[in-house]
């Protein structure tokens, strides 16, 4: 196992920690997000020779490279569990390529239908280990409330993952009517003895500000560790656990399409990632830097535009920016964490100029980063955002063209992709099974606009109706088990609160005390 710990990106943490600690903790004091101190690399060789093993084992090839302060075996065997029959298919995150240039990394094959799954089926796992290490140094005393804020997709993922661990509840917020039916379902009918859901008035940026100002928050922190022995963690892509599982994907896809024939060894591959909080596409990043043969990096918004518009002029803005309800929730975010990490790397870990950056941020709305700081992203990244319109028509043109289904996130990086590709091949980032959004694809194959009404008959289905009939009409793969028997689930979980500070934490005691 190679060492490595953890620093933190606005310099609050004076002594690095080691991975079980910076996963524990999931957001640092001062509000700083956890990088590893050494990005480990691989040569050519030893990425192209991941294909050689089941993919559970490129995991944990790439784990210990992080220096995961766990013994190996253990490793070996939380990858076991994380990566198995839990997934349709044996690949984990199969590849189709739709032609020579155009490849769809599907990361939808887990228990949820989602591409939260490929991390969260292992950060419980590598969570619960974590503890258990920490119990045995004696670090530990208490127990841990998972606190996280969705816009659709990982809280199924973080519940499906954390149900029924030890020592650990978790309780999920997702803005009320901000989801689709079916991510709704998912969640409400989510089974579990220590798991909790609650809509929230607002959007998902409203969840997500109001869980950093709980985490941020020592009295309401002290006072649940004295009444309840309980310590806040998070699930989110601040979590470097969330993060790093996602690495393997795209170095793992790299060796794939090389052991295909898809690529010849050392050829550059584009990637471009449907994103809103950032954290999918620095996983291509990190991949980029620990030796994949990455060319550009391609950030597909949709009409929440607000990381198109900062990598094309190098200012994040959100003073007087509107909120955007579009048929990819699961992007529509405003305030995207995981950006601090790329600040970070490309200041050359400068965590003055990135504090300073984010206390901009929570004043004033928007901050500019300076010159070099730009050119370095500029020489990275582009992104274009794509309208709703475009992204429906996408997904109509696409699976005329192909018969291949995407989901509206997908089409989103489909089209991105289409329109900023050079002469590099490119891999899509497919983030979700199309069935988890039947009714936005429904209304591309059949030319409906988001703004007109369905049919009758049409508008009088379930989400798991419609997905049937689109099933049938299109012949289409089966929809997953997990998707296509929601209906008959009893739903659990109905409770809305405000997005309130002082909402969230009195929902979070109640819930603790329980």
């Amino acid at each position: 196992m190679a060492e490595n710990n953890y620093v933190d990106t606005r310099g609050a943490v004076k002594e690095p920690v080691p991975f079980t600690e910076a996963v524990i903790e999931g957001l640092a004091p001062g509000g700083g997000l956890f990088v590893p101190q050494n990005i480990p690399t691989f040569s050519l060789d030893e990425i192209v020779s991941l294909a050689d093993v089941p993919y559970a084992q490129r995991a944990a090839r790439v784990y210990k490279a992080f220096g995961v302060d766990l013994p190996d075996e253990t490793v070996d065997a939380l990858m076991a569990q994380a990566y198995g029959d839990n997934f349709d298919d044996e690949a984990i995150c199969p590849i189709t390529s739709l032609d020579d240039k155009t490849h769809v990394l599907e990361l939808w094959h887990g228990p949820t239908s989602a591409f939260k799954d490929m991390a969260l089926q292992c950060l419980p796992r590598f969570f619960s280990a974590s503890a258990k290490e920490l119990r045995a140094r004696g670090k530990l005393d208490h127990e841990f409330l998972i606190l996280v804020a969705t816009s659709g997709d990982t809280g199924k993922a973080a519940l499906e993952g954390f149900k029924d661990q030890d020592g650990v509840k978790i309780a999920v917020m997702y803005p009320d009517g901000g989801v689709s039916d079916v991510q709704y379902k998912q969640m409400a009918t989510q089974a579990g003895d220590n798991v909790m859901v609650w809509g929230v008035r607002g959007n998902f940026d409203d969840c997500q500000t109001g869980a950093k100002a709980v985490f941020g928050d020592a009295a309401f922190n002290e006072r649940l560790m004295a009444e309840q022995k309980v310590a806040l963690s998070s699930a989110n892509s601040i979590n470097w656990g969330r993060l790093l599982p996602q690495v393997v994907y795209y170095l793992s896809s790299y060796a794939q399409l090389v052991a295909d024939g898809k690529l010849a060894a050392g050829q550059e591959l584009d990637v471009c990632v449907p994103t809103g909080n950032f954290g999918n596409i620095l996983a291509a990043y990190y991949a980029k830097r620990m030796g994949a043969p990455i060319g550009m990096l391609l950030c597909a918004s949709n009409e929440n535009r607000v990381l198109t518009d900062f990598i094309n002029t190098g200012v994040y803005d959100i003073s007087d920016r509107e909120f955007v309800l579009t048929p990819s929730p699961s992007m529509d975010i405003l305030v995207s964490s995981n950006l601090e990490r790329q600040l970070f790397e490309l200041t050359g870990r400068d965590s003055q100029a990135v504090a300073q950056w984010m206390d901009d941020l929570k004043r004033e709305k928007r901050f500019r980063v300076d010159a070099g700081t730009f050119e370095k992203m500029r020489a990275l990244y582009a992104s274009d955002s794509v309208d709703s319109a475009a992204c429906l028509d996408t997904i109509k043109r696409t699976y005329e063209r192909t018969g291949y289904l995407l989901d509206p996130h997908t089409a989103v990086a489909f089209e991105v992709a289409e329109r900023l590709r050079g002469e590099n091949p490119v891999l899509v980032a497919s983030t979700a099974h199309w069935a988890k959004f039947g009714e936005a694809v429904y209304r591309a194959l059949y030319g409906i606009g988001l703004d007109e009404g369905l049919p009758a008959e049409v508008a009088a289905l379930t989400g798991c109706e419609l997905n049937a009939l689109i099933e049938r009409e299109t012949g289409a793969a089966p929809v997953p088990a997990g998707l296509a028997r929601l209906d008959e689930m009893p739903v659990r979980f109905t409770e809305v609160i405000d997005g309130t500070v002082d909402a969230i934490e009195g929902a979070v005691l109640s819930f603790c005390a329980s």
